[in-house]
């Protein structure tokens, strides 16, 4: 090979490195990052998609470090509880929070794609990245999980009926310490059943029900 077809070859070298940088870097700031804060020393249960979470979480923009939201302090102060997974949250802690332990503290930092997007939201400014910093109180099985199913049906028969479902509500708001009128767990049943009850047969079946995939389903 003569010196100038290694020379060439080394200049090809560089800019095929350069691009394979430019490309990285590109995908890298789509990403969410991840830092661990505090993990506490027993995992028994991590957070999985369709899981129901409790937790308190501080807003920050990455720009200025500015604080935009606290949950300690936003009306009532108490945690937020949220299904993982199904959008009840932006897009970059549905993937942030994956894995995580009751009692883990983490700071994830979310691109504008995954956060709040080119139009923000109020008080976030357009294309602005955001820094969560998250304590994950609790981890239930979530409303349509495989558990949540076997625990409303009472009798074994792998179907629900309306009043399973009804008293179902009524435990957990009470676990909640919710306080609703009657009128509401039987328009919330109602309403489940005309979503859900796709034969009309009056009882849902676990397809039906719409059961979130978890790994051992």
């Amino acid at each position: 090979m003569s010196e100038r077809s290694i020379v060439c070859f080394l200049l090809y070298l560089q800019i095929f490195c350069l691009f394979l940088d430019f490309i990285g870097a590109s995908e890298s700031k789509d990403e969410v990052k991840i830092e661990v804060l505090y993990l506490p020393e027993n995992c028994t249960q991590k957070a999985r998609k369709g899981d129901l979470l409790n937790a308190h979480y501080d807003g920050y923009l990455a720009k200025d470090g500015s604080q935009f939201y606290c949950s300690r302090s936003a009306k009532s102060g108490d945690p937020h509880w949220f299904v993982l997974g199904v959008g009840d949250v932006i897009k970059g802690l549905d993937l942030g929070l994956k894995d995580m332990c009751p009692g883990e503290k983490r700071k994830i930092t979310v691109p504008p794609p995954l956060a709040f997007g080119e139009h923000g939201k109020h008080p976030v400014p357009p294309n602005a990245t955001v820094i969560f910093e998250v304590e994950l109180l609790h981890v239930r099985r979530g409303p349509r999980s495989i558990e949540a199913f076997k625990e409303m049906d009472i009798n074994n028969d792998r179907t629900l009926t309306k009043e399973e479902v009804y008293q179902h509500l009524k435990m957990e708001a009470a676990k909640l310490k919710v306080q609703k009128e009657e009128s509401y767990f039987q328009d919330v049943v109602t309403d489940v059943f005309r979503r859900n009850d796709k034969d009309e047969d009056g009882t849902l079946s676990v397809k039906e029900y719409n059961v979130y995939e978890h790994d051992e389903l």
